[in-house]
Protein backbone atom coordinates (compact mmCIF):
# COMPACT_ATOMS: atom_id res chain seq x y z
CA UNK A 1 0.00 0.00 0.00
CA UNK A 2 1.74 3.52 -0.86
CA UNK A 3 1.48 5.70 1.62
CA UNK A 4 -0.19 8.73 1.22
CA UNK A 5 -2.24 7.69 -1.22
CA UNK A 6 -6.10 7.56 -0.75
CA UNK A 7 -7.43 4.25 -0.56
CA UNK A 8 -10.39 3.79 -3.19
CA UNK A 9 -13.76 3.08 -1.49
CA UNK A 10 -13.87 -0.56 -2.47
CA UNK A 11 -10.35 -1.34 -0.82
CA UNK A 12 -11.07 1.21 2.53
CA UNK A 13 -13.75 -0.76 3.15
CA UNK A 14 -11.99 -4.38 2.59
CA UNK A 15 -8.67 -3.17 5.01
CA UNK A 16 -11.83 -2.17 7.68
CA UNK A 17 -13.39 -5.50 7.58
CA UNK A 18 -10.17 -6.81 8.20
CA UNK A 19 -9.26 -4.51 10.90
CA UNK A 20 -12.41 -5.40 12.87
CA UNK A 21 -11.62 -8.99 12.49
CA UNK A 22 -8.52 -8.78 13.93
CA UNK A 23 -9.73 -6.64 16.64
CA UNK A 24 -12.20 -8.94 17.54
CA UNK A 25 -9.43 -11.96 17.35
CA UNK A 26 -7.71 -9.48 20.07
CA UNK A 27 -10.44 -9.52 22.21
CA UNK A 28 -11.48 -13.20 22.36
CA UNK A 29 -7.54 -13.96 23.01
CA UNK A 30 -7.52 -15.97 19.38
CA UNK A 31 -5.17 -13.45 17.32
CA UNK A 32 -2.24 -15.91 17.52
CA UNK A 33 -4.37 -19.35 17.25
CA UNK A 34 -5.75 -18.34 13.76
CA UNK A 35 -3.17 -19.03 10.89
CA UNK A 36 -2.22 -15.41 9.15
CA UNK A 37 -4.64 -16.04 5.94
CA UNK A 38 -7.74 -17.07 8.03
CA UNK A 39 -8.35 -13.02 8.91
CA UNK A 40 -9.06 -12.74 4.81
CA UNK A 41 -11.66 -15.29 5.37
CA UNK A 42 -13.06 -14.11 8.04
CA UNK A 43 -13.19 -10.68 6.84
CA UNK A 44 -14.85 -11.80 3.80
CA UNK A 45 -11.94 -10.98 1.42
CA UNK A 46 -9.19 -12.31 -0.82
CA UNK A 47 -5.80 -13.07 0.40
CA UNK A 48 -4.43 -11.25 -1.97
CA UNK A 49 -6.44 -8.38 -0.20
CA UNK A 50 -5.00 -9.16 3.61
CA UNK A 51 -1.19 -9.52 2.25
CA UNK A 52 -1.76 -6.09 -0.09
CA UNK A 53 -2.65 -4.00 3.22
CA UNK A 54 -0.91 -6.22 5.65
CA UNK A 55 1.77 -8.41 4.62
CA UNK A 56 2.35 -9.76 8.39
CA UNK A 57 0.48 -10.75 11.44
CA UNK A 58 2.17 -7.63 13.09
CA UNK A 59 1.81 -5.26 10.74
CA UNK A 60 -1.85 -6.63 10.98
CA UNK A 61 -1.13 -5.82 15.06
CA UNK A 62 0.42 -2.66 14.69
CA UNK A 63 -2.48 -1.15 12.39
CA UNK A 64 -4.93 -1.81 14.74
CA UNK A 65 -3.05 -0.41 17.53
CA UNK A 66 -2.32 2.68 15.55
CA UNK A 67 -6.23 3.24 15.21
CA UNK A 68 -6.80 2.41 18.64
CA UNK A 69 -4.18 5.79 19.61
CA UNK A 70 -5.20 7.74 17.15
CA UNK A 71 -9.38 7.11 18.59
CA UNK A 72 -7.55 7.74 21.81
CA UNK A 73 -5.90 10.58 21.14
CA UNK A 74 -9.11 12.59 19.06
CA UNK A 75 -10.81 11.52 22.62
CA UNK A 76 -8.53 13.70 24.51
CA UNK A 77 -8.73 16.20 21.98
CA UNK A 78 -12.78 16.27 21.94
CA UNK A 79 -13.07 16.18 25.53
CA UNK A 80 -10.52 19.45 25.72
CA UNK A 81 -12.54 21.52 22.94
CA UNK A 82 -15.94 20.57 25.27
CA UNK A 83 -15.21 20.56 28.82
CA UNK A 84 -13.31 22.38 31.78
CA UNK A 85 -9.55 21.47 31.72
CA UNK A 86 -10.15 19.40 35.44
CA UNK A 87 -13.37 17.81 33.72
CA UNK A 88 -11.52 16.80 30.38
CA UNK A 89 -8.57 15.46 32.30
CA UNK A 90 -10.68 13.20 34.74
CA UNK A 91 -12.96 11.80 31.76
CA UNK A 92 -9.91 10.85 29.84
CA UNK A 93 -8.63 9.21 32.50
CA UNK A 94 -11.66 7.11 33.63
CA UNK A 95 -12.16 6.73 30.13
CA UNK A 96 -8.54 4.68 29.82
CA UNK A 97 -10.01 2.61 32.57
CA UNK A 98 -12.80 1.75 30.80
CA UNK A 99 -10.65 1.03 27.77
CA UNK A 100 -8.45 -0.99 29.50
CA UNK A 101 -10.96 -3.06 30.50
CA UNK A 102 -12.63 -3.40 27.41
CA UNK A 103 -9.54 -4.14 25.44
CA UNK A 104 -7.51 -6.67 27.28
CA UNK A 105 -6.83 -8.54 24.74
CA UNK A 106 -5.58 -5.66 22.88
CA UNK A 107 -3.31 -5.31 25.92
CA UNK A 108 -2.02 -9.26 26.24
CA UNK A 109 -1.28 -8.66 22.50
CA UNK A 110 0.24 -6.09 21.82
CA UNK A 111 2.60 -7.27 25.19
CA UNK A 112 3.81 -9.86 23.41
CA UNK A 113 4.60 -8.05 19.73
CA UNK A 114 6.35 -5.83 21.82
CA UNK A 115 9.57 -8.57 22.20
CA UNK A 116 9.49 -8.11 18.04
CA UNK A 117 10.92 -4.44 18.95
CA UNK A 118 8.98 -2.40 16.65
CA UNK A 119 8.78 1.52 16.70
CA UNK A 120 5.22 1.46 16.67
CA UNK A 121 4.34 1.06 19.78
CA UNK A 122 6.79 4.01 21.15
CA UNK A 123 5.26 6.09 18.73
CA UNK A 124 1.59 5.20 19.81
CA UNK A 125 3.13 5.60 23.25
CA UNK A 126 4.53 9.30 22.67
CA UNK A 127 1.25 10.32 20.85
CA UNK A 128 -0.74 9.11 24.13
CA UNK A 129 1.63 11.15 26.33
CA UNK A 130 1.20 13.96 24.08
CA UNK A 131 -2.79 14.07 24.50
CA UNK A 132 -1.98 13.57 28.39
CA UNK A 133 0.65 16.16 28.29
CA UNK A 134 -2.45 18.39 26.46
CA UNK A 135 -4.83 17.67 29.08
CA UNK A 136 -2.47 17.98 31.99
CA UNK A 137 -0.77 21.27 30.48
CA UNK A 138 -4.28 23.22 30.04
CA UNK A 139 -5.72 21.78 33.50
CA UNK A 140 -2.60 23.36 35.12
CA UNK A 141 -3.27 26.99 33.15
CA UNK A 142 -6.66 26.73 34.49
CA UNK A 143 -5.02 26.61 38.24
CA UNK A 144 -7.17 23.43 38.74
CA UNK A 145 -4.23 20.96 38.96
CA UNK A 146 -0.83 21.26 40.17
CA UNK A 147 1.93 23.18 38.47
CA UNK A 148 4.51 20.63 39.29
CA UNK A 149 2.63 17.44 37.81
CA UNK A 150 3.69 15.93 34.35
CA UNK A 151 2.24 14.29 32.29
CA UNK A 152 4.93 11.21 32.67
CA UNK A 153 3.37 10.37 36.02
CA UNK A 154 -0.38 10.53 34.97
CA UNK A 155 0.77 7.82 32.32
CA UNK A 156 3.20 5.80 34.49
CA UNK A 157 -0.21 5.68 36.89
CA UNK A 158 -2.39 4.42 33.49
CA UNK A 159 0.52 2.28 32.87
CA UNK A 160 0.48 1.02 36.30
CA UNK A 161 -3.13 0.17 36.54
CA UNK A 162 -3.16 -1.56 33.06
CA UNK A 163 -0.55 -3.71 33.86
CA UNK A 164 -2.56 -4.98 37.34
CA UNK A 165 -5.31 -5.91 34.89
CA UNK A 166 -5.27 -9.41 35.91
CA UNK A 167 -5.75 -8.94 39.65
CA UNK A 168 -9.63 -10.25 40.61
CA UNK A 169 -11.95 -6.68 41.06
CA UNK A 170 -9.46 -5.15 38.96
CA UNK A 171 -12.11 -2.93 37.41
CA UNK A 172 -13.21 -1.43 40.98
CA UNK A 173 -9.67 -0.93 42.03
CA UNK A 174 -8.85 0.97 38.43
CA UNK A 175 -11.63 2.96 39.19
CA UNK A 176 -10.46 3.88 42.46
CA UNK A 177 -6.94 4.68 41.60
CA UNK A 178 -8.14 7.12 39.29
CA UNK A 179 -10.12 8.90 42.18
CA UNK A 180 -6.97 8.94 44.13
CA UNK A 181 -4.56 10.37 41.20
CA UNK A 182 -7.03 13.03 40.69
CA UNK A 183 -7.24 14.00 44.36
CA UNK A 184 -3.34 14.21 44.40
CA UNK A 185 -3.37 16.51 41.27
CA UNK A 186 -6.00 18.81 42.50
CA UNK A 187 -3.98 22.22 43.66
CA UNK A 188 -4.17 23.33 47.27
CA UNK A 189 -6.95 26.15 48.09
Amino acid sequence: MTAGKPLRADARRNRDAVLAKARETFDDGTFFELRFDDFARLAGVGTGTLYRHFPTREALAEAVYREEVATLCARARRLQAELPAAEALASFLRDMVGYIDAHQGLARTLSTLMATGTGTLAEGSRELEQAVTDLVTAAVAEGTIRSDVTAGAVMMALHGIGAAHDRPDWRAEADGVITLLLAGLRRSP
